[in-house]
């Protein structure tokens, strides 16, 4: 269910690369806007200092989802990553509502910059290209490690872009005479940032909540389960998610007279053959007889040592038995270890149906010696 260590290598050094870009270009939009005369460069150095918060959630939660199952985790720690992908969603959210919020007010107040020094443009643009950057560059971390919570911090590095081109373009405006542009921008970009975070939050609710799978996924695992030999049949197949990862249960119906290790195989092979084909970290597999469905009507036959008890004192010698649970009634199969001439095993089956049907009904009986 964990990464490998290489895979987790790569998400932390992703994430420490952000946290270097964040505290530098913070550090010089901070000391350029107070330089520069520059109120929105000023905030956008703030709102890349806020970046480090969601930074530190990934960072935590990279290395405590990577540990093993304990007794308090016993499925692992997967959904650490869920959480920190909800928690980035909501920075997000609020983050691109603020920005609405902020410029809805200047235009409203009809606001006008102060006159800005022309570097606090080349220091706002520097940002925009860096942010796209970091932005490209963790999007293609996150997506080759399938993990949701890197992706949503890369869209947070976009949001970042989106609030330095609203800065540029106010910058811009500014040293042009125009006073506006920027609010009106801005309340575009902040509700696209919210749509994201609305976006990302949802989605991490779902699985926080044992969201099933995407329908196409769950039909893809079925028809993986169907490929394997001795598969005859799937049903009750349920999904929900871990982290990035998904945690499954079916029922598989099999030959109704296969034997205990034999269904036991097949069981194990579907869970090593779906875990290593799909995105699956726990696949539990129940082992249905074909013709065993009627279940109120089976749970009615009598149990084996019921069975045992009417049966077992009629016998001439010890033997196995061998008994089948299905629609159709009780089958049982009695394998006698000593011999016994075909006619005497066919006359001791009619005794021992005979004093089964007094118990119950029986489907099959079938007695044979060993040779």
């Amino acid at each position: 269910m964990s990464r490998t260590s290489q895979e987790q290598k790569q998400a932390l050094f992703s994430t420490w690369v952000s946290v270097w870009v964040n505290v530098t270009l913070a550090s010089a939009q901070i000391a350029i806007g107070f330089f520069a005369r520059s109120q929105a460069l000023i905030a956008d150095g703030v709102h890349s200092l806020s970046d480090l918060v969601a930074d530190g959630v990934v960072l935590f939660a990279t290395r405590h989802s990577h540990a093993e199952a304990d007794e308090e985790h016993p499925y692992g720690h997967g959904r650490f990553e869920t959480a920190a992908s909800l928690a980035i969603g909501l920075i997000l959210l609020v983050t691109g509502m603020g920005m609405v919020w902020s410029a809805g007010m200047k235009l409203h107040d009809g606001q006008a910059l102060d006159a800005v020094h022309p570097v606090a443009l080349a220091i706002a643009l520097t940002t925009l290209a860096a942010k796209e950057i970091l932005f490209r560059y963790m999007r293609h971390v996150g997506e080759k490690l399938k993990s949701s919570m890197l992706i949503a911090n890369a869209w947070h590095a976009r949001a970042d872009a989106a609030s330095s081109l609203v800065v540029s373009v106010g910058i811009g405006a500014n040293l042009m005479g125009y006073h506006s542009m920027d609010a009106v921008a801005a309340i575009i970009v902040g509700f696209m940032i919210s749509r994201a975070g609305w976006g990302f939050s949802v989605e991490a609710f779902h699985s926080l909540t044992d969201h099933a799978l995407d329908p196409e996924e769950i039909k893809r695992i079925r028809n993986t389960t169907l490929l394997i030999n001795g598969v005859l049949d799937v049903h009750e197949l349920r999904t929900r998610r871990m982290g990035d990862w998904a945690v499954i249960d079916m029922h598989v119906e099999v030959d109704s007279h296969l034997t205990v290790s034999e269904g036991h195989y097949i069981a194990e092979r579907i869970s090593d053959v779906v875990r290593a084909t799909h995105r699956v970290a726990e696949c539990t597999v129940h082992i249905d007889p074909i013709h065993a469905r009627r279940i109120g009507k089976i749970l009615e036959l009598p149990s084996r040592p019921d069975v045992l008890a009417v049966l077992q004192p009629l016998m001439p010698g010890p033997a196995n038995w061998r008994l089948h649970y299905l629609d159709s009634g009780l089958e049982v199969e009695v394998e006698l270890l000593s011999p016994l001439p075909q006619a005497d095993a066919s006359q001791l089956a009619q005794v021992l149906r005979a004093a089964l049907d007094n118990v119950t009904r029986v489907a099959n009986l079938s007695v044979r010696s060993a040779h």
